[in-house]
């Protein structure tokens, strides 16, 4: 891929995703830590947080067994992030801040680790870009429901969009030759980028009108 040896590629594949594993194990920590949960609780969010993705990822492509149950590291990276911010959460003011800046921290990382894996599996361009979504999303699904928490992919607001357009500039970047590295850093930033504005300025999807303020004061008569 680009001149990029096979080594090197798998090299930075790792590097995204233990990255973003360290930042999704940490929203799933603070998460976690929000809601009260015991030492044990909270590293199992976190490293739930920081895998489901990936793991999802690497079934559906075939990369088995996948890379967070096969590699030690992963489960180290994640439980020492959990086990950071279960002792320093005391220091963070704003929890559901840093909240919010790690979890599209990692949606970030994950999508790109997530469609660059599938490109580099042979995955057709449109099913990697959707793989590299569902890498992105599915971490921080699993963390919400564990805690009975609707997921942000399933309300109001950017979520999965932002997922979706950084994974398609690193498929649009293989098919135009770009060079991988600056690519996957472009694709992350904006997929960061797009989170965060959407969040600050409140950016929805269109939502169907089910009916109208008339009929509704009609019935709640």
């Amino acid at each position: 891929m680009h001149g990029i040896d096979e080594k090197t590629m798998s090299e930075l594949l790792l590097v995204l995703d233990l990255a973003g594993t360290f930042v999704f194990a940490i929203s799933g920590g603070m998460l976690g830590v929000q809601r009260r949960l015991d030492v044990f609780g909270v590293l199992f969010l976190s490293f739930a947080a920081s895998s489901a993705g990936g793991i999802t990822r690497d079934l559906l492509i075939g990369a088995v067994p996948p890379a967070a149950i096969a590699d030690w590291r992963y489960l180290v990276v994640a439980v020492g992030a959990g086990l950071l911010t279960f002792l320093a959460y005391l220091r963070m003011a704003r929890l559901h801040t840093a909240i919010l800046v790690s979890d599209a921290v990692g949606l970030a990382l994950f999508t790109v680790a997530g469609a660059e894996k599938a490109l580099n599996y042979g995955i057709n361009p449109v099913m990697a870009a959707l793989l590299g979504m569902l890498t992105g999303i599915g971490g921080g699904v699993v963390r919400d429901l564990l805690v009975a928490r609707t997921p942000p992919v399933l309300e109001r607001g950017l979520y999965a969009v932002p997922a979706l357009v950084g994974a398609m500039l690193v498929v649009v970047g293989e098919g135009l030759n770009w060079p991988i590295v600056p690519t996957a850093v472009v694709a992350a930033a904006i997929c960061f980028v797009v989170r965060l504005l959407a969040i600050r300025k409140g950016w929805n999807l269109p939502v169907a009108q089910s009916e109208s303020r008339g009929e509704r004061n009609g019935q709640s008569g």
